[in-house]
């Protein structure tokens, strides 16, 4: 598995690029921004694009989703919760193109060889989710480096962002973290240092 990640837009936000070096497919995660550089890459690297997963519905998230999407002919990943009107930003909204698939908790993507499985952990947004893939965790704006993300945007929630901090905390093992923003961190370095982290497993539900 190849990692590459693209800090793209106006606030920073981390796209990423997950490829399989055998077959050459790839998925791109939250392209908020600059997608021509993501699809320069993927040219490049003759990477063919199986699926664009959004953590979240947040403009910086999927701004360049579409363009993807229409380039490569790879659908657009979302929760329902997250489209259209119900998250609305101070960019405004993601409305969805046709034939984009919407993803639950447990649902599971092949790309080659790898396999992306859905965590739904909303909070940060009602449809926020976690992609899991091998010893890798995607978690948009969910988890940060001794932080996490912010619950004052519409449909955020303080204590559903704790039962989701729980939920990742209790997935045995130990995982790469790649956030939507800022550096990365490993799943146990959270669990030990995180302060809301650490109060949501203190936290009964």
């Amino acid at each position: 598995m190849i990692i590459e990640k693209f800090v793209v837009g106006p606030i920073e936000t981390n796209c990423y690029v997950v490829s399989d070096e055998a077959s050459r497919e790839c998925a791109v995660i939250d392209p908020g921004a600059e997608p021509e550089r993501i699809l320069r890459y993927l040219k490049d690297l003759a990477l063919k694009c199986r699926y664009i997963f959004i953590t979240h519905g947040h403009r910086d998230h999927t701004d360049g989703s579409v363009e993807i999407c229409e380039t490569t002919g790879a659908p657009i990943c979302i929760h329902k919760k997250d489209v259209g009107d119900v998250v609305v930003s101070r960019h405004g909204n993601f409305q969805p193109p046709e034939g984009t698939v919407y993803y639950k908790e447990g649902d599971v993507f092949q790309v080659g060889s790898l396999e992306f499985q859905i965590i739904e952990t909303p909070g940060h947004s009602p449809g926020g989710v976690t992609i899991l893939c091998g010893d890798s965790m995607f978690c948009g704006d969910t988890l940060f480096r001794n932080s996490c993300g912010t619950v004052k945007a519409p449909g955020a929630n303080f204590r559903t962002e704790l039962k989701s901090l729980k939920k990742l905390a209790c997935i045995e093992g130990d995982y790469k973290v790649y956030p939507g923003h800022h550096g990365e961190t490993t799943l146990e370095r959270e669990r030990n240092y995180n302060m809301y982290m650490i109060e949501a497993m203190d936290t009964l539900f």
